[in-house]
């Protein structure tokens, strides 16, 4: 059964360690990230963007898949579908379509109307016994080839966002989407403790997770990060899985073309990326 967020993040807030979210990309990607957390005993949060959400055909087959697989499959350990970097109109179709949690991404928003839009989407969510991420300060990321330096999100702001009663909240400190540059700054620790010192228990979420080297990730954890967000580094390692198998002419040896074998080294790839970030984050065992 899929569950909101809250009480996953909560627990890993007060135990000191994070649970991941690992976005999903198609049936692969969900079976591979269920499979290993129940192996491991972890809670986890399937990530969905509205990217991804569209390429699924929408959020109702892709609430569907997950309900059906997390079924299917006997997952007992707690499962959060998740909407990542929602905008307004996609949070509603995500809580329309059974998602358990959704993000609001009013970060670009003049700060006044991020807070107007989260003020409401949080009632919604809570009525509905939904979990809700919101953010403040963007994520950098790369567009056409400029790869922009994460901004560090205002405390005070932070703290304004987290009095709404939003169950987690991502903030930016350096962090960015994609892969990190060789010029990277590094996470900002001093924006981070300042904003755990304003938000109290509130569970901190790093957006970014891929390439951010593991002793960063632990300090962050320290200083109340509760959420950590991975989707690259599974997609590289799909791809490179995929590429070797094809490079080594596996495709072309008896039914090597079939998609179930085509695509299993990727499959079997992205288990043990997650299984590597989840012992990292310290969510083995914790379900």
């Amino acid at each position: 059964m899929l569950v909101s967020a809250k009480e996953m993040l909560d627990k890993a807030k007060a135990g000191h360690y994070a649970v991941g979210q690992f976005n999903i990309n198609n049936l692969e990607w969900t079976k591979a990230i269920l499979l290993t957390a129940q192996e491991l005993n972890s809670p986890v949060i399937l990530g969905v963007s509205e990217g991804a959400g569209k390429y699924m055909t929408g959020f109702g087959t892709v609430a569907a898949m997950v309900k059906a697989m997390d079924e299917e499959l006997g997952i007992t350990v707690p499962v959060a579908l998740h909407l990542d970097h929602g905008t307004y109109e996609g949070c509603y179709k995500c809580i329309k379509a059974g998602f358990t949690s959704i993000m609001f991404d009013g970060s670009h928003y003049p700060f006044e109307e991020n807070l107007a839009k989260s003020t409401e989407l949080v009632n919604v969510a809570h009525g509905l016994g939904l979990s809700i991420e919101c953010e403040v300060g963007s994520i950098g990321g790369e567009e056409d080839g400029v790869v922009g330096m994460g901004e560090c999100a205002d405390p005070n702001e932070c703290k304004t966002i987290a009095d709404l009663g939003v169950d987690m909240l991502a903030a930016g400190i350096g962090n960015i989407h994609g892969k990190y540059p060789e010029n990277w700054q590094g996470l900002s620790f001093e924006t981070l403790d300042a904003i755990q010192q304003k938000t109290g228990a509130m569970p901190l979420v790093l957006h970014g997770g891929t390439g951010i080297p593991a002793d960063m990730i632990k300090k962050a954890i320290e200083l109340g990060v509760s959420k950590i967000n991975v989707n690259t580094e599974c997609q590289l390692s799909f791809a490179d899985a995929t590429r070797k198998y094809i490079e080594a002419g596996k495709d072309l040896e008896g039914k090597g073309f079939d998609p179930r074998k085509l695509l299993a080294p990727g499959t079997d790839a992205i288990k043990a990326t997650v299984k590597e970030k989840m012992e990292l984050f310290g969510s083995v065992g914790k379900a």
